[in-house]
């Protein structure tokens, strides 16, 4: 299928409001979250809860994403990064497999248009090997159809793994040494971030786990280095855009030191964090 991406530059809609008429706290730009990376957990749980088949729990999420999604551009996220199907999640039933990689297809044809209007732009990041070539079609319509959006850059990790992305990173570098294209002192961690999937993508500030669980299941674990982990206990077909907007929030009021430390005995100010600290 032939796409025709819009003009870079062009007016672009505003994403549909909350219903509750939420709107996004006031947080100074600087301690807004560049990239949040976000796994999106308990599908199957809220579905089993309900005493439905778990499928209908990943139905219910798609428009969790799409909400998340809005809220992020309404609070100046510049990139979200969803984990939409793992390197692991082969091992899920077949029936579920397959209607993980039907349902991934599906919301991208259906709601690419929308994400199109709104200026997001879509990208993906993942392995090709095993992934149906369908899947692989509307992943790659939608970065054409999108690449000159610049409103908020939606990262689809469809066959990811972080470890999987380390070590084909790593066969990668080591392909160009055994080639003599590069001397293998010079591989250094600048270098090697450029192997990755998007070595673009800005390191992750904040992730965000939902359903209770507090772990980040190999998601963007070079990237995460030093995120802050917000974890939320609702389900993912629960959560909209006011629980991001909660989980930036209680990032903006982080102490973010990067391995460094404040010295408060020359008579800094006790017991709180100063701006200039914060980061």
């Amino acid at each position: 299928m032939s796409v025709v991406p819009l003009p870079a530059g062009r007016p672009v809609e505003p994403p549909y409001p909350h219903p509750s008429g939420a709107r996004p706290p006031e947080i100074p730009k600087e301690f807004v979250p560049r990239h949040v990376a976000v796994v999106m957990d308990g599908n199957g749980r809220w579905a089993n809860a309900r005493g439905l088949p778990r499928v209908e729990g990943h139905k219910a999420g798609e428009a969790s994403l799409l909400d998340v999604v809005a809220g992020a551009i309404e609070i100046g996220v510049e990139h979200v990064s969803a984990y939409a199907f793992s390197t692991e999640n082969w091992s899920r039933s077949p029936d579920e497999v397959r209607f993980l990689m039907g349902f991934n297809r599906d919301v991208l044809r259906r709601r690419r248009d929308l994400m199109n209007s709104w200026g997001v732009r879509v990208r993906w990041a993942g392995r090709r090997p095993r992934l149906w070539r369908s899947v692989i079609n509307e992943l790659e319509t939608a970065e054409e159809l999108t690449r000159n959006n610049s409103t908020v850059t939606l990262t689809m990790c469809v066959n990811y793994g972080g470890r999987a992305e380390i070590a084909d990173a790593a066969q990668a570098i080591a392909r160009e040494v055994a080639a003599g294209r590069l001397k293998p002192d010079k591989v250094n961690e600048k270098l090697f971030a450029r192997y990755l999937d998007e070595p673009d993508l800005p390191d992750v500030d904040l992730f965000l786990r939902s359903s209770g669980e507090q772990r980040i299941s190999n998601f963007m674990i070079w990237q995460a280095a030093y995120a802050e982990l917000v974890f939320l206990d609702e389900p993912w077909p629960d959560v909209d855009r006011r629980h991001l907007w909660r989980a930036v929030e209680t990032y903006a009021r982080r102490d973010r030191r990067y391995g460094g430390a404040v010295d408060r005995a020359d008579g800094g100010s006790a017991g709180g964090v100063d701006e200039a600290d914060r980061r």
